[in-house]
């Protein structure tokens, strides 16, 4: 037993390292709304400058004047700033008038429904495309150095809960006489005291966290009532007030409650601890709850008192744990008994944590292929590996407590140190006291009684530490003769190693994006750009005859089977339309013996054609042919493969 000390530091800085890595590791946080749908659309190029810009997201999202930015060729913003609800998941911001003709950049930045942020930028051209010298900033929200910052807070916000909530429990539930152990309280108000900082981390960076990215805006008071104002600032906020009233009950927990004496008192006093703590916990559970995933999808209104429940099984189960296992290790004794308890408040933890996990995974994956084949899938697979270690680990510490001892009764401890510290009490002679044969007068004589004094307490300080020292060295060896509580120690050290991990994956897990979301945004947007994504594609070309060269443009709208309007662009090497004698164009369909289908476009303007009503009769990889005759005996045709749905 001389190496558990060093072997638990050991295996403690792995932890840390694991858990290091793991945070570092993790991708920055997933967009967990999907743009489906823009007007202008991506890519596409318009006759005349629109007076707006609208998006359409896969799911409602929060959005604030200049949420999104609207930047001309020349990376001049041309937006007015303010955004609008246009109706169901469709925002819009106005443009300024007097547009010039090139290439536009959209680049926008909100908050899904689960508090966590989105960003993107897309392109649109009016006249023609052009060569754009718009930039977008390198910080963006979720990401940099706030970013990971954010995700620190997050996981020590988690960890501070599972401490302060499952200590407290293990307290009342299990150990009533663990209230005045000094290790046990540390745990609790070192929880408290690390979810009440992380939560003020949060609130602090949570602007910059869903905008800028930069660290100089934590302390913008601009961007903190901005974020008050959010759902994610009111649960922050919420989280606090249930702190500080959850300072009360730890005050009465580790002050009237341990004190008193009386069973009657100390059973109602119980009983309204028990109450009242539970409420609280509760009610800081629902602050994550309100604010992430369970409050987002399908079935919100049963899916959030399930995650409460969820949250709080987590912290009696690991916050039990790890109260249990700093008692094995710094308390004197600890009982039987109050192991015995916990193992059942385990079990029960755990059954709660497989039925409403069950029913979050099938809410938040809906489908095999997005258990396997997205990260939130992934990542909820390596989660249900390392609850299975835990359970098993768990049985193993199930079988050490049914050899577990029960501890020595405090006052027959006491007996037992102080009588072997009597037996071992060292005889100390002062150097140069009174030779053999001096009497105890003719020692005292010259000195005087004060003297005698200042030696008889020194000898008392000495054979007061020597007695503590014997008594911290006898409880150790009374805690550690007892092979239960060794066999117990190391496997709940290791049932508590894998909870640091399975925390952190936790983390992880809570801010990635669903796997039914992904597939449905998937979806969406797979279907959007089948059935309303324009064709856009630029062509080369070279006759090899005078003023042959050039740039060929073709865009199709909406770019699906059925009528498709088409458009035909053609430039010179710097860029300026100019016309050539004919454009012919044809659609084949090699696979199902379709084609060669022929257009000819109306020439409308100068270097542009266009026609109206173009079928495209199947779905399927489409070869297009365009011919370009630059005089009466120069001309070339280029091909293209492109899917069309």
């Amino acid at each position: 037993m001389k190496t558990i000390a060093p072997r638990f530091r050991h295996l403690l800085l792995l932890l840390l390292a694991v858990t290091g890595a793991l945070l570092a590791g993790a991708a920055p946080v997933s967009a967990h709304a999907a743009l489906t749908g823009s007007d202008p659309k991506q890519g596409a190029v318009v006759e005349q400058a629109p007076t707006r810009v609208s998006l359409t997201f896969s799911e409602e999202v929060a959005m604030s004047d200049g949420s999104v930015r609207v930047l001309d060729p020349a990376g001049k913003r041309v937006d007015t700033g303010k955004t609008t609800d246009l109706g169901g998941t469709t925002y819009g911001v106005p443009l300024h008038s007097g547009l010039p003709d090139g290439t536009f950049t959209v680049a926008y930045q909100v908050v899904s429904a689960d508090s966590h942020p989105v960003s993107g930028a897309f392109t649109f051209s009016i006249g023609a495309p052009s060569k754009t010298t718009a930039a977008l900033p390198d910080q963006t929200a979720g990401g940099g150095v706030v970013g990971g910052l954010y995700g620190v807070a997050r996981y020590l916000s988690y960890a501070g809960f599972i401490l302060t909530v499952g200590g407290a429990a293990f307290v009342l539930a299990c150990w009533p006489r663990g209230a005045g152990v000094r290790p046990v309280q540390r745990v609790v108000v070192g929880g408290w005291i690390t979810l009440t900082g992380a939560t003020l981390a949060m609130l602090l960076m949570r602007g910059s966290y869903t905008r800028s990215g930069a660290v100089g805006d934590i302390f913008d008071l601009t961007l903190l009532g901005q974020v008050l104002q959010t759902k994610s600032g009111a649960a922050l906020v919420s989280r606090l007030l249930l702190l500080a009233a959850a300072a009360l009950f730890i005050a009465v927990l580790f002050g009237a409650y341990e004190k008193r004496t009386d069973p009657k008192e100390k059973k109602d006093l119980t009983f309204g601890l028990a109450i009242g703590g539970a409420v609280v916990a509760a009610g800081l559970a629902a602050t994550w709850a309100m604010a992430e995933h369970a409050s987002t999808g399908i079935q919100a209104g049963l899916a959030m008192p399930v995650d409460v429940l969820h949250l709080l099984s987590v912290a009696a189960w690991l916050g039990g744990l790890t109260t249990l296992l700093v008692a094995l290790y710094r308390a004197p004794s600890i009982e039987a008994r109050a192991v015995r308890r916990f193992s059942r408040v385990a079990f029960c933890a755990v059954c709660t944590l497989a039925a409403t996990g069950l029913y979050q995974s099938w809410r938040q994956v809906g489908s095999w292929s997005a258990l396997t084949g997205t990260r939130y899938g992934q990542l909820l697979l390596l989660k249900i590996g390392l609850v299975a270690i835990m359970v098993g680990v768990a049985w193993i510490s199930r079988k050490w407590t049914g050899r577990l001892s029960e501890a020595l009764a405090p006052e027959a401890a006491a007996t037992v140190v102080e009588e072997h510290t009597r037996s071992e009490e060292p005889v100390t002679v002062p150097t140069g006291g009174p030779s053999k044969g001096s009497s105890s007068g003719d020692a005292g004589g010259d000195t005087g009684s004060g003297s005698g004094a200042g030696v008889d307490d020194k000898r008392s300080a000495q054979l007061a530490r020597q007695r503590a020292a014997l008594a911290t060295a006898r409880d150790k060896r009374i805690r550690d003769a007892d092979p239960g509580r060794s066999g117990l120690r190391r496997s709940v050290l290791t049932e508590a190693g894998v909870a640091v991990v399975l925390l952190v994956v936790t983390t992880v897990l809570t801010s990635t994006e669903p796997g039914r979301t992904e597939e449905e945004a998937k979806a969406v947007t797979a279907a959007s750009s089948q059935r309303s994504g324009p064709l856009s594609l630029k062509l080369p070309f070279d006759t090899g005859g005078q003023d042959g060269k050039g740039t060929l443009l073709l865009d199709m709208d909406p770019g699906r089977t059925g009528s498709n309007d088409m458009h035909v662009y053609v430039e010179r090497p710097n860029g300026k339309a100019f016309d050539i004698p004919e454009v012919k164009v044809s659609f084949t369909l090699a696979a199902k013996k379709i084609g060669p289908l022929p257009v000819v476009p109306d020439h409308i303007a100068t270097g542009h054609w266009s026609a109206s009503g173009v079928q495209i009769p199947g779905a399927g990889d489409w070869k297009i042919a365009v011919t370009v005759r630059t005089s009466d005996i120069d001309q070339v045709t280029v091909n293209k493969n492109v899917k069309i749905g």
